[in-house]
């Protein structure tokens, strides 16, 4: 009887097909409220605590944060519009699997080794972040060496991996739909407890007292937050080193192409703009709410906001929600970024099932989000790792859209079936080198490296594809392989509209929707009540806000679950 079941399992395991080595078919299209969803859950993470409070002590001034954000989100949303979605519209494929067209088998399984072992190290970074809200009800110390100090961090870390590795197995879809619940509701958590601290920080601020205007936030947010020096008199970042930290933060994503993994499943490469429900909405919003809270937490623990960790900070600001949001939050970044780390492993293992890979990275990540340093360096990871994989992303937007253009071939290297490509091999190591070069002799911030080495990688590789034979004429490629490199142009029909989507008569279906809608509206109405009447009462009205923001919290997932389930179930 057990073998039976476990051999079920294996079958519907081996049901869950991402079109791992071959276009998306159009009726497996899905449509933008999954990419919004998508984009919003995996950019608001529990790091964004982390984030957010750097920026207040790396010395940023009130301005450079709220218009360099502004303009570095931006240009992180066009990227992902005019170099990422178009190239995963036109070929449908992951970039993992793209890449063997462009640069062999052999170049693209180092490629795929690197990525996926540096996306299981971000994942881990993320269930570490989540761990630590966990880890403050059991009473277990924050860990702060390289190694864990309480086996009970470790059970912690491995229940919510174990989360994660499920949520990446079932496959977009699934991703995207735990992500469209979640990330309203997290939205409305970093704004609800900057709204919320917000009247306690200026009761302890000299010549501020109460917040009545703009000008008094604002004198609040120069002078107590933001406030244009470091803690410990070192030099403060400027306003372009955060526009470009806004640009570069995920830039293995839209400039390096690996979310050509999810954007395969767009109708239309304008789907690219639904990164904006991220950009703006997560990191923008999230990273200026974090500084509130943070700034605000530090105040109340009268400590350096560098010594807080993010479920500390969040639970001070949000109660026990403010813990589900940290761990949360953890979740629906870790998720996609583990997906992308098993389509990675499977492209260099064809033979084995998606579901399977996706399990081995997943239980590697878990390890390794046992060990919190790999969270202490978070953010010199975020840099070197979107500039490790930067370039050959470069490398495939060249060959895609700039060799027709000036006569070379593409897919040369297909053509005259080699294993290895030199040139792109030899492009990408110096345009790394050169990058390692210019950050470690000071000539360049790691944040400005993005666009010189960029540049640098296109000319080096239209160089040396020419000298290595990519001006070479070919006959067309077998039609297979041609559709596995350029499946369709967009999608002009909204396929899976007919799939889901159910009953309009289905009243659970309309009383789960009212039920979320008003429980999720209670979540901003409480923290805008302590903001309101604020006074003599704010301690008071601001404790009674964290125990029971819970509540409205727990009846929006339960509704909310109900909701998406049901709107989207097969008819």
């Amino acid at each position: 009887m057990s073998s039976e079941y476990d051999g079920s399992v294996i079958k519907g395991l081996d049901k869950l097909y991402e079109f791992e080595h071959e276009p998306v078919s159009e009726d497996n299209l899905q449509p933008g409220k999954h990419f919004a969803g998508l984009f919003a859950g995996e950019h608001t993470a529990g790091t964004e605590f982390v984030i957010g409070a750097l920026f207040v002590a790396w010395g940023v001034n009130a301005f450079d944060i709220f218009v360099g954000l502004l303009i570095g989100n931006a240009m992180a949303v066009l990227t992902w519009v005019f170099v990422c979605a178009p190239i995963a519209v036109r070929t449908r494929l992951t970039l993992y699997w793209y890449l063997r067209k462009i640069a062999g088998p052999v170049t693209t399984t180092v490629y795929n080794i690197l990525n996926a072992v540096l996306f299981c190290i971000l994942a881990g970074c993320m269930i570490t972040v989540s761990a630590s809200a966990v880890r403050i009800p059991f009473g277990i110390p924050a860990q702060t060496n390289w190694y864990p100090e309480d086996f009970r961090f470790v059970l912690v870390v491995i229940g919510v991996g174990a989360v994660v590795v499920t949520l990446a197995i079932w496959g977009f879809k699934k991703l995207a739909q735990f992500a469209s619940v979640c990330s309203p509701w997290l939205l409305l958590m970093f704004l609800g407890g900057a709204i919320a601290m917000l009247p306690g920080l200026a009761a302890n601020t000299a010549g501020v007292g109460q917040i009545r205007s703009f000008q008094d936030f604002w004198t609040l947010a120069n002078n107590v937050i933001w406030t244009g020096t470091t803690p410990n008199g070192s030099q403060p970042i400027t306003f372009w080193q955060v526009a470009a930290f806004a640009w570069i933060c995920n830039l293995a994503m839209h400039g390096g192409l690996s979310d050509m993994a999810l954007l395969r499943y767009a109708r239309k490469a304008s789907y690219g703009f639904y990164s904006a429900f991220g950009m703006f909405l997560g990191h923008y919003l999230a990273w200026i709410c974090a500084g509130i809270m943070g700034a605000a937490a530090a105040v109340i623990f009268k400590t350096s906001i560098s010594e807080l960790d993010a479920g500390g900070v969040a639970i001070q600001a949000l109660g026990i929600a403010g813990a589900v949001a940290v761990v949360i939050a953890g979740w629906t970044t870790s998720n996609p970024t583990l997906y992308r780390a098993g389509l990675a492993f499977q492209a260099v293992t064809p033979g084995w099932p998606r579901w399977m890979v996706t399990l081995m990275a997943g239980i590697a990540t878990t390890a390794i989000a046992c060990f919190p340093f790999v969270f202490t360096k978070l953010l010199n990871f975020v840099g070197y790792y979107g500039l490790l994989l930067m370039p050959v992303g470069a490398i495939v937007f060249t060959e895609y859209w700039i060799f027709p253009k000036i006569g070379l071939t593409q897919y040369w290297v297909s053509h005259k079936k080699l294993m290895v490509s030199w040139p792109a091999m030899l492009s990408w190591c110096i345009a790394i080198a050169v990058a390692l070069i210019l950050e470690q002799t000071g000539t360049l911030h790691l944040f400005f490296l993005f666009v010189p080495v960029w540049l640098l990688t296109v000319v080096l590789y239209i160089l040396f594809a020419s000298m290595a034979g990519a001006k070479e004429k070919f006959p067309a490629l077998a039609q297979d392989e041609q559709t596995s490199g350029d499946a369709t142009l967009e999608s002009k029909v909204a396929p899976t509209e007919k799939q889901s989507g159910s009953d309009g008569g289905d009243i659970v279906l309309w009383i789960s929707a009212v039920v979320a809608v008003a429980s999720l509206l209670a979540c901003p109405v409480l923290p805008i009540w302590v903001y309101v009447t604020a006074g003599s009462q704010y301690d008071q009205n601001f404790a009674t806000f964290k125990n029971i923001l819970i509540w409205p919290s727990l009846i929006y997932f339960v509704a909310g679950t109900i909701w998406t389930i049901k709107r989207d179930k097969p008819k």
